[in-house]
């Protein structure tokens, strides 16, 4: 049994690390093909020796293959180089823009589990009555519309028309609500359909019936018997929906103004900034990778026969 999970554990590991591999090296190519950044520094009248210079300077000139192993070997010791458009160090760049994001992400992932959980156990509990078509029309907005518009839309309602919320920028908690909202909706649509899919098998499950008839109250029957049976896809989606929002919160924050990471990965690449670029995507998969790791202690904690 410990041998079996131990090779679980080990080759779950060598999967993760795989897959930061082949994001840590797609980040690498992707920033040699955007361009020469050296003509976004200098400007397009900068004569050929002071490019020549520059490229040499950030060690341009070299083969890619030297390039490639400097990175994979900063990238293990934590040096994720400097910016060239900002002037600073990569990490410190990231560890400012975090607090943003993450309060964006925070907002976002509580309003999507909050009510994406009560819309999906209403629907699996009422199945056919106007509560699960309502539950279904509303994930299924989620899901097709959208963010950048819907976050338009609700600013030019709330911010411009009604002039109840700011339309953009940081600052108080009146600052968030319209980002949060925005960014919840698609998380919100995944969570409430896959809790309703996950709540009716588990109602349909023999041990049900045996609870109701030992005259268990319908409250401790859903919450205490179903839910708790149709938690693990239910914990899986809301984590990886945090990893999807930590890394894909570009347009929202493009459309809210919101100083994250999502508008210093834009930024940077505007700039040509590869080195900046190369270091969202690295915290990026390494989140991504901690977050797997994450679903998997969960499932073994929330489901013994996993282990």
């Amino acid at each position: 049994m410990r041998t079996t999970t131990l090779r679980r554990v080990g080759s779950r590991l060598f999967a993760l690390l795989a897959s930061l591999l082949i994001a840590l090296s797609l980040a690498f190519a992707l920033g040699r093909l955007s361009g020469d950044p050296t003509s976004s520094i200098l400007g397009p009248m900068a004569p050929p020796a002071q490019h020549e210079a520059l490229r040499h300077e950030l060690g341009l000139d070299r083969p890619v293959l030297v390039q490639y192993f400097d990175y994979l070997k900063g990238t293990l010791t934590g040096d994720f180089g400097q910016s060239l458009k900002f002037y600073q160090s990569n990490t410190s760049l990231i560890l400012d823009r975090l607090p943003y994001t993450l309060q964006l992400v925070g907002g976002g992932m509580a309003l999507a589990v909050l009510i994406g959980v009560l819309l999906g156990v209403l629907a699996a509990t009422r199945e056919g009555t106007w509560w699960d078509r309502a539950a279904s029309i509303l994930a299924l907005l989620g899901q097709s519309v959208p963010v950048f518009w819907m976050g338009m839309m609700l600013v030019v309602l709330f911010a411009v028309k009604l002039g109840w919320l700011p339309a953009g920028q940081s600052g108080s908690l009146r600052h968030l609500i319209l980002p949060a909202i925005t960014m919840s909706l698609y998380p919100m649509a995944q969570i409430a359909r896959l809790t309703r899919a996950s709540m009716s098998e588990s109602l349909a499950e023999p041990f049900i019936d045996s609870a109701r008839a030992r005259g268990l109250s319908r409250a401790r029957v859903v919450w205490r018997h179903v839910f708790k049976n149709a938690m693990m896809p239910i914990l899986t989606i809301v984590v990886l929906q945090t990893g999807t929002l930590l890394s894909g919160a570009v347009a929202v924050e493009y459309v809210y103004s919101w100083p994250g990471l999502g508008q210093l990965a834009l930024q940077a690449v505007q700039f040509r900034d590869f080195p900046l670029v190369q270091a969202i995507v690295v915290f990026g998969a390494l989140v991504f990778v901690f977050l797997n790791l994450l679903v998997d202690v969960l499932h073994a904690i929330v489901d013994p026969r996993v282990r």
